[in-house]
């Protein structure tokens, strides 16, 4: 069974910065798309970013482009969202997650539990 173990989230300020990370055992991480979703209360789980296996293709959702970066270190088994300039929509649990293919909202295969991000407004 594939464990995905995200870190990093916690209240920021609007306009704000957070890296959340998402670490895994996984042998074959390396081998694996990645991605971040998230979901709002009351809203249904949405795409925001993903990594080829490489890390040299990245996919973004409309809504974080420009603010928000993904990124591997597949040494440390390791994906990283940076998300800069923080808006109050931006609130919601973040997953990471593994799938075979990188792509705009790619389908995935196993999942994290989640990251809780709140931003103030």
């Amino acid at each position: 069974q594939v464990q995905l173990v995200e870190s990093g989230g916690g209240l920021v300020q609007a306009g704000g910065s957070l890296r959340l990370s998402c670490a895994t055992s996984e042998r074959f991480f390396s081998n694996n798309a990645m991605g971040w979703f998230r979901q709002a209360p009351g809203k249904e789980r949405e795409f925001v970013a993903a990594i080829n296996w490489a890390g040299t293709n990245t996919y973004y959702a409309d809504s974080v482009k420009g603010r928000f970066t993904i990124s591997r270190d597949n040494a440390k088994k390791t994906v990283y969202l940076r998300m800069n300039n923080l808006k109050p929509d931006d609130t919601a649990v973040y997953k990471c997650a593994m799938g075979d293919v990188a792509a705009v909202d790619p389908p995935m295969n196993y999942w994290g539990n989640g990251t809780l991000v709140t931003v103030s407004s």
